[in-house]
């Protein structure tokens, strides 16, 4: 296995904001083990990858509830400080949902010879699950690390994750612990 680490939407405008998004508490609550799995990808020369919520103001995706969130250029749409970050760490800005969509995550995966996508982040039932599934349309093995993903509630996660441990594509798609990945990558 040659994988690399994308953290998806760990950002300020989300983690570090006064607004009241319901994924705040939740997000923030997972924040040692994203920090504890990047810890471990940068000690054994683990690509560790920042996909990022960067939107232009106006754009199409704030006819929703959204609102003004993330905004190309401004703080709020930079990584959370709450998370560990190195200089050998890679940013992916994002327009969409998905950490692949018109953006050259997929390059810059096969330029570290990457076969295997390991997710985390948030939302685990839109953006990482997004990601995931444009990882294995783009030909990467993903396994998505439960307990370094959150969703905007607990039952939300766990459903969303239900739904994937017992797939047909395994092992090409997983759901697992990290301490089960950890024990599996020693």
């Amino acid at each position: 296995m040659k994988p690399a680490v994308v953290i998806v939407d760990m950002l300020k405008d989300t983690l570090e904001s006064t607004s009241s998004m319901p994924i705040k508490e939740p997000g923030r609550a997972i924040v040692p083990a994203v920090n504890r799995l990047t810890d471990f990808a940068r000690r054994h020369s683990i690509p560790v990858i920042f996909s990022m919520d960067s939107f232009l103001p106006g754009d199409f995706i704030f006819q929703g509830k959204m609102k003004n969130h993330s905004i190309r250029g401004t703080k709020g749409a930079e990584v959370t400080a709450l998370l560990t970050q190195v200089e050998t760490d890679i940013y992916s800005p994002k327009r969409r949902f998905s950490a692949f969509y018109k953006t050259d995550l997929d390059q810059t995966l096969r330029l570290y010879g990457v076969d295997t996508v390991i997710l985390c982040g948030i939302a685990t039932h839109w953006c990482v699950l997004s990601s995931a599934f444009d990882a294995l349309s783009n030909d990467f093995r993903v396994i998505i690390i439960e307990d370094c993903c959150a969703s905007f509630s607990r039952e939300i996660h766990e459903n969303c994750l239900n739904i994937y441990r017992k797939n047909p594509l395994l092992p090409l798609l997983q759901v697992m612990t990290l301490e089960n990945f950890l024990a599996e990558m020693n």
